[in-house]
């Protein structure tokens, strides 16, 4: 496992990696070019280290570059393209540093018009790589002459025009699903490009079976606990909000998963409407989330829209994991690692002011007691929360019960009993209670 998570890491440094070879090679033709010129001829010296460190880093990047491509699921011509015109690249980069240094030069005596020309090729198959690369990451027609005159669909004038496929579906799946599942990076061979990519699904079936939800591959991953391992968008990616979740699941269930008609041309919309009109930025008077904040503040009107970013960057030099789940309103995913040896004193200076903003908080394993954990009372948006293996006892469920957003608590392996499951259900909104590995008899 630990293995793994090494190998995941070090692919995960390819795109930070792959930069520096671009910028030293270009940068090696620029002080080439410019050494043509007498006031800058004392440049031609620094042409032949610039290539050392863009050889150098071309090498690294293409072993990072290799590492991440056993990861996901790539298209295997694009993936090919990239890879060996990444070699070429660090192969020819690294001739030309040979061929530059003053031993080579005594030896092979090579013009330094064919060398000029050599180094603007390599900058011209270097364009060719990354544009490679960026079709891996964003999709084939991500920078083409498509991209450049497709037409732009107009925001609909309101609920009623708005086309469920086309202005909401749609566009939810291209911003939280296309980074994984579309041109050259498909992941279990899923696209979600269009529909008909959606009904043709991938390895698990599937995507999107009109009227069938539970034989819809994408909804069934979308409402799995964020825990899980197949839940989606995985990697950390900013999860679905509820009323993406509550759109998709009305229109394959309710809608038949269509395309190419408006809302006002569909049946039973009277409960969807508000909540596309909110998606859309129809009805932000009542709440609504507009097309750029992607999440209903009528669901929730509590969430600050920022968040103390210093604090947040302080929990991090701690140790703690923290994602933002959204930038307005600011939703924050922490996670204290388990056996971290923090006491909640060290933590709560940092924790408190920021609790309204968290939405998902991990604990477990800490040793923290009833006590400790006092302080979830005022963590009012929180809705997920994990406090499995910490010597807590029925008494936390006290400061758990009034939080009226929470839906899902993991108690695994503390000491609670049934007084304490029994407490937390006088809560409505919690859906899930896990209580294994305690003095819980109830089934759940």
């Amino acid at each position: 496992m630990i293995l793994g998570n090494i190998t995941e890491f070090a692919g995960h440094l390819h795109p930070l990696i792959v930069h520096l070879p671009i910028g030293f090679i270009l940068l090696a033709a620029v002080f080439n070019i410019l050494s043509y010129f007498k006031k800058y001829a004392n440049l031609k010296p620094a042409v032949s280290v610039t290539l050392l460190i863009g050889f150098i880093s071309a090498v690294l990047a293409c072993i990072f570059g290799y590492i991440l491509s056993l990861s996901g699921d790539y298209d295997p011509a694009t993936l090919s393209h990239h890879k060996f015109s990444g070699i070429m690249l660090a192969a020819i980069s690294g001739l030309l540093y040979f061929v530059s240094t003053e031993r080579v030069k005594k030896e092979v005596l090579i013009p330094g018009k064919i060398f000029s020309i050599v180094l603007l090729g390599l900058i011209v198959l270097m364009s060719y790589s990354g544009h490679q690369g960026a079709s891996l990451t964003h999709g084939s027609d991500y920078l083409t002459m498509h991209t450049l005159m497709q037409e732009v669909r107009d925001k609909p004038v309101s609920v009623q025009t708005a086309m469920i496929y086309e202005d909401v579906v749609g566009p939810i799946l291209q911003k939280k699903c296309s980074q994984c599942h579309q041109g050259g990076k498909q992941k279990g061979n899923l696209s979600v490009e269009s529909l008909q990519t959606l009904f043709k699904g991938g390895k698990n079936g599937p995507a999107v079976v009109a009227g069938k939800l539970n034989e819809s591959e994408l909804y069934k991953r979308i409402t799995l606990d964020p825990e899980h391992k197949d839940f989606m968008p995985a990697d950390g990616k900013p999860p679905l909000t509820k009323t993406e979740v509550q759109i998709i699941k009305w229109w394959i269930g309710q809608a038949n998963a269509v395309q190419g008609k408006t809302i006002a041309q569909l049946k039973n919309t009277d409960a969807i409407k508000p909540k596309i009109g909110a998606y859309l930025g129809f009805n932000k008077d009542e709440g609504g989330e507009g097309e750029e904040k992607g999440f209903i503040q009528a669901v929730n009107p509590d969430i600050p829209l920022t968040a103390d970013t210093m604090l947040i960057g302080k929990l991090r030099a701690k140790g703690l994991m923290v994602r933002m789940m959204l930038k307005k309103p600011m939703m924050l995913d922490i996670t204290l690692p388990a056996k971290s040896g923090l006491k909640m004193a060290d933590l709560q200076g940092e924790l408190l002011p920021l609790a309204k903003n968290i939405i998902w908080l991990n604990l477990s394993g800490n040793n923290f007691t009833d006590s400790d954990l006092a302080i979830l009372k005022s963590f009012t948006n929180l809705e997920k929360l994990r406090i499995e293996k910490n010597p807590v006892t029925d008494g936390v469920s006290n400061d758990l019960v009034a939080l009226k957003h929470l839906e899902a608590v993991n108690l695994n392996e503390t000491q609670i009993t049934d007084l304490a499951v029994n407490n937390l259900k006088k809560n409505p909104g919690i859906k899930r209670i896990y209580t294994w590995g305690t003095a819980v008899k109830q089934v759940n």
